[in-house]
């Protein structure tokens, strides 16, 4: 029993900073990214004797996506997704997750508002994505899943991948046509 509470505390060690930041960036609130991240792990503890084989980390996005998406759907309205503020999160991924990484100059006052400002038109055009594009985008992007595990986590094809996330920069191309240039 005690060697099962020390693995459960080494995967939430190895994987609870970048599940948390995939799902501040996917909702948008922490508290409710929080929540979910509990609610989580609580799932993975409850069923980890389903798990077969290697594919734990695309079997536990696939809860956390699900459970976001339930969310979601018993809200009537779609959460914002918030990049202009970073997770408190140390992962591999979680450096870029949650933000827009912009070429920086800290020393321009003028540089810091143009800045500001993409992140904020950066975020709005990624609040009004729907949410499988905006999911796929982030699982894709932010946590660096490849389309297949992507497909896997939100329970759809490749193809349905592949258009998801088409769909979704053809729009941020559209709405960012200023700051797709400059974003980097």
């Amino acid at each position: 029993m005690s060697g099962d509470k020390t693995a459960f505390g080494d995967l939430v060690r190895r994987y609870g900073d970048n599940v948390l930041g995939y799902l501040t960036s996917l909702c948008g609130d922490r508290e409710q990214a929080e929540d979910l991240f509990q609610e989580t792990f609580a799932r993975v503890h409850k069923k980890a004797h389903t798990i077969r084989g290697s594919k734990f980390r695309s079997w536990l996005y696939t809860i956390a996506t699900r459970l976001a998406i339930d969310g979601f759907r018993r809200r009537t309205r779609l959460s914002a997704v918030s990049l202009n503020q970073k997770p408190d999160c140390c992962g591999e991924n979680c450096e870029e997750s949650g933000a827009v990484a912009v070429a920086e100059n800290p020393h321009d006052p003028s540089e810091e508002v143009i800045r500001t400002e993409q992140k904020e038109q950066v975020r709005q055009a990624l609040e009004s994505l729907p949410t499988m594009q905006r999911a796929t985008l982030v699982l894709a992007y932010y946590q660096g899943f490849t389309y297949r595990e992507v497909a896997g986590v939100l329970g759809c094809s490749l193809g349905a991948v592949k258009t998801h996330m088409y769909r979704a920069l053809a729009t941020l191309a559209q709405r960012l046509p200023d700051v797709a240039g400059e974003v980097t």
